[in-house]
């Protein structure tokens, strides 16, 4: 958006742009110096070889592995297994829910992140992460070949993938030309795909995804929580009913900022991360645009609408949901007043997912079917003083696509917290999160599982002073 200063700042660039003074060429140079080299900028490009060779190679060490520390029958893969496979019915598997639901999307991401990380774009890097994903079901695995485990990890190891490998190169990037050490071993702890090939083929891969500067919101919390309200008498007595938690939260690519585009898949997504004594990773949630555009409605309200993938994996103790989606919604962001903003997403979408009980007596693991889901999400900012998140999701886990025709499993996880500032970028936040599962069988009772923590949370915020408001207006707007 154009303003009344607008030439001012146009012709005060083109002065320093062409400004011939000694102090103004050598800072012109050490601003370029400065500079991460970018996808596009390096000399190499792309390799469509290199991430191949790499995924067979991961794939032959991963089934090693396995076969040595986990089973060797399940992963002594032979000529004729393969042959086997290459003929038998592909089918629904009952491998173990976090295998199925979490293992499988995060090998996904790997194979996601090594093309990425090679210099091809979203979805090259996807064919890539379907390729890897049938290698290992033909060749890496004595069974036979499992159509949900090609959904998990394809489209749930790109949906995963994609923004830990643009959190990694982020951090790189704000790093300048040559990141510090600290910046590196950052980048591969969250992609370890970018990592590796960084560490592996040094100034070949050294140039950086250019991110276009998104808007971004980011914080971890630390702190404790207490299960306040529990029902279900089959499993309490394994509830851990306190515990520590951590949560991290990325927002990136918020709308309205100036000049910052949506035209690659993902250049708007959110990530979320909580792992607890309790239970190790309690959940793990991810959506991005795949295709979509930004619009604006009126002078303070700036958004974006598309298309939508998500993988959502969350498990409370006493059950658990997980599901790879694709929605429709929109993002948004609305000045209410001068200092206090509204940010939201709604989607609605289909998925495949399983849900079912953990220690359940007499009761099936999980289920698997398509999966209806909803998500309304809402953060209210008031200035940098405080903010309130309100989050709501919805799944109901069908029988149709099912592992058998009968069943429906109805999910509900609700968050709410509220944040105060301390100083600067440290602030306190009391959240209280509601998760209840209704799950029908014809041969079973049916099941109503609740479990509702309160949590008491130090939140420590980068880099942003007023929880992730993104300011459009001019100067005296409000």
């Amino acid at each position: 958006m154009l303003s009344l200063h607008t030439p001012y700042v146009l012709a005060h660039n083109f002065v320093n742009a062409t400004d011939a003074s000694p102090q103004a060429a050598t800072a012109v140079a050490d601003t370029h110096a400065s500079q991460p080299i970018r996808f596009g900028e390096s000399a190499d490009g792309k390799d469509y070889l290199l991430p191949a060779e790499e995924i067979v190679g991961f794939n032959f060490l991963l089934n090693r592995f396995n076969y040595h520390f986990i089973d060797k029958q399940v992963y002594g893969t032979t000529l004729q297994s393969v042959r086997d496979n290459l003929h038998n019915k592909w089918i629904v598997d009952t491998d173990p829910f976090a295998v199925n639901q979490f293992m499988h999307p995060y090998q996904g991401s790997v194979y996601f992140g090594l093309a990425r990380s090679t210099g091809l774009d979203y979805w090259e890097s996807l064919g890539y992460t379907f390729g890897g994903s049938l290698l290992w079901e033909i060749a890496g695995e004595t069974g036979a070949p499992s159509i949900n485990d090609l959904v998990t990890t394809g489209f749930g190891g790109s949906f995963l993938g994609e923004p830990l490998f643009r959190m990694a190169s982020l951090l790189l990037e704000r790093g300048g030309k040559k990141p510090g050490i600290w910046r590196e071993i950052g980048a591969a702890a969250i992609s370890p795909s970018l990592g590796f090939t960084r560490l592996a083929y040094g100034d070949r891969f050294r140039s950086v995804f250019d991110s276009h500067d998104p808007a971004t919101y980011t914080y971890v919390r630390l702190g404790w929580n207490k299960v306040d309200n529990l029902f279900d008498a089959a499993v309490s007595q394994n509830v851990k009913r306190n515990a520590a938690t951590m949560d991290y939260h990325m927002s990136y690519g918020l709308p309205g900022k100036d000049g910052y585009t949506y035209t690659r898949p993902f250049d708007y997504f959110d990530f979320e991360f909580t792992a607890t004594t309790a239970n190790v990773f309690e959940n793990i949630m991810s959506r991005g645009l795949l295709v979509g555009k930004d619009y604006a409605a009126g002078d303070n309200y700036r958004g974006v609408w598309g298309l939508y993938g998500s993988y959502d994996y969350i498990s409370p103790q006493v059950f658990r949901v997980s599901s790879t989606a694709v929605s429709l919604g929109t993002t948004g962001q609305w000045w209410l007043s001068k200092t206090v903003a509204l940010q939201g997403t709604a989607l609605v979408g289909v998925g495949y997912g399983a849900a079912g009980t953990i220690h359940g007596s007499g009761e099936r693991n999980y289920h698997y079917g398509a999966t209806p889901q909803a998500l309304l999400a809402l953060r209210m900012m008031f200035g940098e003083t405080a903010n309130l998140d309100l989050t709501a999701r919805s799944y109901y886990v069908s029988d149709v696509a099912s592992t058998e025709n009968r069943g429906t499993e109805r999910i509900f996880r609700g968050d709410a917290a509220f944040t105060v500032r301390v100083h600067g970028p440290h602030a306190v936040t009391l959240k209280y999160n509601a998760s209840r599962r209704d799950a029908r069988y014809p041969d079973l009772a049916n099941t109503h599982q609740t479990v509702n923590t309160l949590s008491l949370l130090y939140t420590y915020s980068f880099g942003d002073t007023r929880f992730g408001a993104v300011e459009w207006r001019p100067a005296d707007g409000g």
